[in-house]
């Protein structure tokens, strides 16, 4: 199965307003399993071959302006995989990434460190309230996820994020076999 991500998306941390995020370009190949009991089927992506295009100015927008010049979030995913129910299309999948903030070529800050489940249903928090979409006759779907982004070990970074704090996490996709 081939995920494809797609515009639309959104990404928040902490108090900070959500980012539109243009996610197109992104993607990989999964492995799909067979039918089980529970009328479910595994969903493996292999991290090494998924493309996470970067939160930069090119992708990010803020409160409807780009992200500044200079600013970079890339992504490195560890683990995507969770399960598919082919009848309903609903999605659960398990999804772990390092988030690298740089700033030009003279600031990188440590990776920030995301786990959390991107799923086809509701996700309510403490902050956010969002309900996902399962996946549709055109292979569509919604992912929805909410992760607490533990502290980074830099003090003026967990300073300026309020970490120990929420991440929202909003990928609009196509899954295609």
């Amino acid at each position: 199965m081939h995920l494809t991500s797609q515009k639309g998306c959104r990404l928040a941390i902490g108090a900070y307003p959500a980012f539109s995020y243009d996610a197109r370009g992104g993607g990989g190949d999964g492995l799909l399993g067979p039918l089980n009991q529970d009328g479910l089927r595994s969903l493996r992506f292999d991290p090494k071959n998924l493309i996470i295009p970067a939160l930069s100015w090119r992708t990010t927008q803020i409160l409807g302006l780009p992200m500044p010049p200079g600013l970079n979030i890339s992504i490195t995913t560890q683990k995507l995989e969770g399960s598919f129910a082919p009848d309903s299309g609903e999605l659960s999948l398990q999804f772990e990434a390092q988030f690298c903030f740089t700033v030009g070529s003279w600031l990188t800050a440590p990776d920030l460190t995301v786990n959390t489940c991107l799923s086809s249903g509701k996700v309510e928090s403490q902050r956010h309230h969002v309900q996902g979409q399962a996946l549709d006759a055109d292979g569509n779907a919604v992912l929805v996820g909410v992760a607490i982004v533990p502290l980074s070990g830099a003090a003026w970074l967990d300073q300026f994020l309020g970490l120990p704090d929420e991440a929202l996490a909003v990928l609009r996709c196509q899954l295609q076999n």
